[in-house]
């Protein structure tokens, strides 16, 4: 039975709902107490009540702020014992599925703020109680971040800054004994689907464009997603193991995305990202608008 002076202690960051939410509840069930952080920390307190008191400590923090990391900083120096963090686990994120020439400056700051900058805050600001304890970071990547889809770019951006933040991360904290993670993520079933219309404006607003856009928003659930608690599962038991392989590959389609990166020439991924979501129907309009 885990009591509590041997629970290890866990930082999990965009926990009010999917990924972070199961992670938080799978960390908990595996002996953890865990600071499930969010903006809205409803979802989180109904998720303690499964627990007995102390395991889930529901924290509202708002990632893109930085006085409120600097808050949680000097919150868990006052709780830490003896100032030791186990696991940091940055999964907040900020979904843009957008045409690359359509997004706003709002747009592109909001998404890297929260998919990379408020990830490199916490790192920094946390790094001393994860040495400590000789602990683990995880960051939430994207398949996106290694292939290419339509209407992307820029959560791609952040998702590639992201991972490779993670490996330059997992580099210079190896002497110091903290392992890190990035996890290249694939479908799972959560709500972060970008749902914003295209602009009147857009060059791709007619009906070609907008069938792919569509399929593009919607392409997480209708190609057979793992269950938020699924990937929660392999992800802790990534955490619980002693690997250090810095990537690992979860969630549909991410295994065979790893080596098709590896082995298949670019325009090749193209060619079947084209055929895949229709492409030349968009592009047979833009010639003829052209014309």
């Amino acid at each position: 039975m885990t009591t509590e002076n041997s629970r290890k202690i866990a930082v999990v960051t965009g926990a009010s709902s999917g990924i972070g939410f199961a992670i938080a509840r799978e960390l908990a069930q595996n002996g953890y107490k865990v600071y499930a952080c969010a903006r809205r920390v409803e979802p989180m307190e109904k998720l303690a009540k499964e627990f007995e008191s102390g395991v889930i400590i529901p924290y509202r923090l708002d990632v893109t702020n930085g006085d409120e990391i600097l808050e949680l900083k000097r919150t868990l120096a006052a709780e830490l014992p003896y100032r030791k963090l186990d696991l940091l686990y940055n999964n907040a994120g900020q979904s843009c599925t957008f045409p690359a020439i359509d997004v706003t400056n709002d747009m592109v700051e909001q998404c890297f703020k929260v998919n990379v900058f408020s990830h490199v805050n916490m790192c920094r600001e946390l790094a001393q109680f994860l040495i400590n304890a000789k602990g683990t970071i995880v960051f939430t990547g994207s398949i996106a971040g290694i292939g290419v889809l339509p209407f992307s770019s820029i959560y791609a951006a952040s998702k590639a800054a992201i991972h490779q933040y993670a490996r330059d991360l997992h580099l210079e904290m190896k002497p110091l004994g903290v392992r890190v993670i990035n996890a290249i993520t694939g479908g799972v079933n959560t709500d972060i689907a970008d749902k914003r219309p295209l602009p009147a404006t857009s060059m791709y607003n007619f009906k070609e464009s907008m069938e792919v856009f569509q399929h593009r928003q919607q392409m997480a659930k209708r190609h057979s997603p793992m269950t938020a608690e699924a990937y929660a599962e392999k992800l802790v038991r990534d955490i619980l193991s002693n690997r250090d392989p810095v990537d690992v590959y979860r969630g549909t389609f991410a295994s065979r995305m790893s080596w098709a990166i590896l082995f298949v020439p670019y325009w090749v991924l193209e060619w079947v990202v084209n055929r895949k979501f229709g492409m030349n129907k968009i592009y047979k309009v833009l010639r003829q608008k052209k014309e």
